[in-house]
């Protein structure tokens, strides 16, 4: 039996979805699924906005102060969940060291400067 010719190279060719789109993060929220696969959950956060508020007249017309109907004396921070990624175990890894990678190479152009690297943006697998 002929053993199979592997390439000597193999070229990754990139397509965005036409949907695609640019997604801030404050952080994230998740954990392992039943099915054994990591859930990323990323939210952006912002202060719970009220369901009204209200503003008295003073006798010569002019608004007071606005007032809201605070139930109790916290704070509000609303998480919304805007995009939501699955990803296996080896997949993990690699994106654990991709990102040690880059907090690296960020951390040193912050110690000497910023000066692009042979003209690279950075980007790569």
């Amino acid at each position: 039996m002929e053993k199979m010719q592997l390439p000597a190279k193999i070229r990754y060719e990139y397509q965005e979805d036409k949907n695609i789109s640019m997604q801030y993060a404050h952080g994230v929220w998740g954990g392992i699924n039943p099915q054994g696969e990591i859930e990323i959950n990323f939210y952006t956060e912002q202060d719970k906005i009220p369901e009204s508020s209200e503003r008295y007249l003073k006798p010569d017309g002019t608004f007071g102060p606005e007032l809201t109907l605070a139930e109790d004396d916290s704070r509000t921070v609303v998480r919304k969940i805007h995009s939501k990624v699955l990803i296996s175990h080896h997949t993990a890894k690699a994106l654990l060291n991709w990102l040690a990678q880059k907090i690296n190479t960020l951390e040193a152009e912050e110690m000497q400067g910023y000066e692009p690297e042979n003209g690279k943006n950075g980007r790569e697998q």
